[in-house]
């Protein structure tokens, strides 16, 4: 398809864009227009799916015909079947007539099924035989019916993956699916950010009847490399909210960052990185050792038994510590455990290594000094999520004088989320 022709649908359908993802999904919706296959459309949430079927319809010999667009997720699960198929009068409480359905009504011409993901399984069985055969049945009849309708679906979640939990039956999934067409996310076509916000900001000058707001340089390089989780529909709605609250027409960076949501998807405490003790998700050793003693909760009643063990036990004098006691596991400046008159047991090096930060977490100063490997009763509990971020955070806060910007910095979360912690946990 020549890029002209193209351009003449953005324009007819008020796309923006010169993305060549967006220019492939257009160029096939034409292209299989024609046809009267199913086509299931897929993208995240906001994008623009719902342009797409209309492109399809109005393209295909059955543009004369109904057009219907229909959102499965929001009708009931109670009444999906009698809305799509119809149903008879007295056919359960409430049918006080003949009604027909959407497969009825649109007999001709195009039905789009948006959300199709969320229909029910006994729907979709329905629909699968709507789609192989051109028949239904109304809810409360025993009559087929025929039907001749061009179905195009859409959904935003992984259908395969959903096929595979069950969750939709996968002869129905292939049945829809052939001819895919994505549409790609906001995020990977930047090209097209800029124009979008020239476009919804020239819309709503014209909407609310004043001057239309720019971007500086730095402002369309931040607004280009934004996530956009909400892609063109949080474009579009951040656009309107600067339109109408800011009074200065021209949109800094500063300014525009105000706007922009910060992701909130962080959560105490950081989980520790394999890539080394340097994750500023981490200020201190202790808070490691503290991530370590989570992680290990499940095995901690095992390693305690055996550090007591070996501090109990009775052992012969070892000739060679080294042979037993890899120099990587125990250093040369601690003290070895007395080895006198009994057997020796090897123990593997993964056990020591587990003693040995076990037993640099008791020598925190968190515990007590005089404690010994003895003295560590086995039926304390771990410590929970909820208490090892309640101390986190109040000692965040203790450093920096209950400064909450500096104490989000160190932990490393947004200054909202540990004012919500800060609520949450009660803390003064």
């Amino acid at each position: 398809m020549q890029h002209s022709e193209i351009q003449t649908v953005k324009q007819r359908f008020g796309i923006i864009g010169s993305s060549e993802l967006l220019n492939r999904a257009i160029d096939i919706a034409v292209q299989v227009a024609p046809t009267d296959l199913s086509v299931l459309i897929t993208g995240e949430s906001g994008v623009g799916k719902e342009n797409f079927p209309q492109i399809i319809h109005h393209y295909s010999h059955r543009k004369h015909g109904p057009y219907i667009a229909v959102n499965c997720g929001a009708i009931p699960e109670g009444t999906i079947d009698s809305e799509l198929f119809g149903h008879e009068k007295g056919s359960f409480t409430g049918a006080l007539a003949d009604r027909k359905g959407y497969f009825e009504v649109a007999d001709g011409g195009t039905i789009f099924l948006d959300e199709v993901g969320e229909l029910p399984l006994s729907t979709q069985v329905r629909l699968l035989r709507v789609l192989e055969a051109g028949e239904f049945i109304k809810v409360g009849s025993s009559k087929t019916q025929k039907t001749n309708v061009r179905v195009v679906a859409a959904t935003n979640i992984n259908m395969p993956q959903a096929t595979r939990e069950g969750k939709f039956r996968e002869d129905l999934f292939y049945r829809l699916n052939t001819v895919p067409i994505a549409v790609p996310a906001l995020r990977d076509r930047k090209e097209d950010i800029v124009l979008l916000f020239r476009k919804f900001a020239s819309d709503f000058a014209e909407k609310y009847r004043m001057p239309a707001i720019k971007l500086s340089e730095n402002a369309k390089v931040l607004l280009t490399n934004y996530y956009w989780n909400g892609n063109v529909r949080q474009l579009k709605n951040i656009t309107e909210q600067i339109s109408v609250i800011e009074q200065q027409r021209e949109i800094s960076s500063a300014l525009l960052s105000i706007y922009l949501p910060k992701d909130d998807n962080d959560r105490l405490p950081a989980l520790f990185s394999n890539s080394g003790c340097e994750n500023k998700s981490f200020n201190s050793e202790r808070e490691i050792l503290y991530q370590v003693l989570f992680d290990m909760k499940k095995d901690m009643n095992d390693l305690k038994k055996l550090v007591h063990d070996i501090m109990n036990s009775q052992q012969p004098e070892i000739k060679s510590t080294e042979s037993l006691y890899p120099n990587s596991y125990i250093a040369h400046n601690e003290p070895r455990f007395n080895t006198s008159n009994t057997e020796v047991e090897y123990i593997p090096e993964t056990k020591l290594r587990e003693t040995k930060i076990y037993k640099d977490i008791i020598d925190d100063d968190s515990f007590q000094e005089t404690q010994d490997y003895q003295e560590i009763e086995t039926s304390n509990p771990p410590m929970s999520l909820e208490e090892m971020e309640k101390q986190m955070i109040k000692r965040a806060l203790l450093k920096y004088h209950g400064k909450r910007k500096a104490a989000a910095d160190e932990l490393v979360i947004s200054e909202r989320t540990l004012y919500r912690k800060i609520k949450e946990y009660g803390i003064e």
